[in-house]
């Protein structure tokens, strides 16, 4: 049975140290602020990145060059015989692909995996990976097909708390912004598939955590066979603990029977959004994990 190691990037919202205790590991990826790169966890933390930005800082994702890519790689293959590589959604970045190009230049010991997902449902890839692995003795190759036809089994909605950050970066024009503002809407958007989606607007928190509850409710019955039982729940947040703990306590009187799980949106979707957001994301579990 081969050795198979399981790679991710930090835009699973995975740390450091949560990999070594699962026995992962995660390359930083960089961003650019005000013309300098950071990376993520290295020297960059989330709170100084959102500092940064509420202070008007310019920012903008970036990604990690391919020695970068390679040199983890390579350090990983002198332990173990193959490594599948779960970077975020192509949809999204360009990373992914420059990952399938260098990994043609490794014998077959490096499966990259490209199913379209980010932050909470690519931390949930990574734990299947690890199931599949570990309890299902599969190949790097296997793995990598296995998660690639579950990859529309995920969404993500998250709701803004401003639209002042979607200005800055281009995605709606400053008059929408300031009328957005004024009226203190909180747009709700989507992540299912390759890419972020206007879903719904609302007009207070309350209504746009319902909005992302019912949306949640919606999927496991159309989309995920109706069973309850058999779908993750996560919540995640940009800048936002108390919100998301509130937001918690909320999920749990509809899903009582979920383990329900708080981490932090990935900083290359805050990079967009900025600071407040509040999301709920959901995967279905792989069926293997069903039985």
């Amino acid at each position: 049975m081969a050795d198979i190691a399981i790679v991710t990037d930090s835009n699973s919202g995975i740390t450091q140290r949560e990999a070594e205790e699962l026995g992962v590991f995660v390359l930083p990826m960089p961003f650019m602020i005000d013309q300098k790169t950071y990376y993520e966890e290295k020297d960059l933390t989330q709170e100084e990145f959102y500092r940064k930005m509420e202070m008007g800082a310019e920012s903008m994702t970036s990604q990690p060059a391919p020695d970068e890519v390679m040199q983890l790689w390579d350090s990983v293959l002198r332990i173990h015989d193959e490594l599948v590589y779960i970077p975020m959604s192509s949809g999204l970045s360009s990373s992914c692909q420059t990952a399938q190009l260098l990994a043609q230049d490794y014998d077959g010991r490096v499966a990259v995996v490209d199913n379209q997902r980010i932050s909470a449902t690519q931390r949930r890839s990574v734990m299947d990976a690890l199931f599949l692995a570990r309890e299902e003795a599969m190949s790097g190759l296997q793995i990598k097909q296995y998660l690639e036809a579950e990859k529309f089994h995920s969404s993500i909605y998250i709701m803004l708390d401003t639209l002042t950050y979607l200005k800055r970066g281009g995605r709606i024009t400053p008059a929408a912004a300031a009328l957005g503002n004024i009226l203190r809407l909180k747009p709700v958007l989507q992540i299912q598939g390759e890419k972020l989606d206007a879903f719904a607007r609302a007009r207070t928190a309350a209504q746009g955590k319902s909005i992302m509850t019912g949306a949640v409710k919606s999927d496991i019955a159309e989309r995920f066979g109706g069973q309850e039982e058999n779908v993750w729940l996560d919540i995640a947040h940009s800048d936002n603990e108390e919100g998301a703990e509130r937001f918690r306590e909320e999920l749990k009187r509809e899903f009582p029977h979920h383990e329900i799980g708080i981490q932090r949106l990935a900083l290359s979707i805050g990079c967009h959004i900025g600071p407040g957001a509040l999301a709920v994301a959901c995967s279905q579990k792989i069926p293997l994990q069903a039985r």
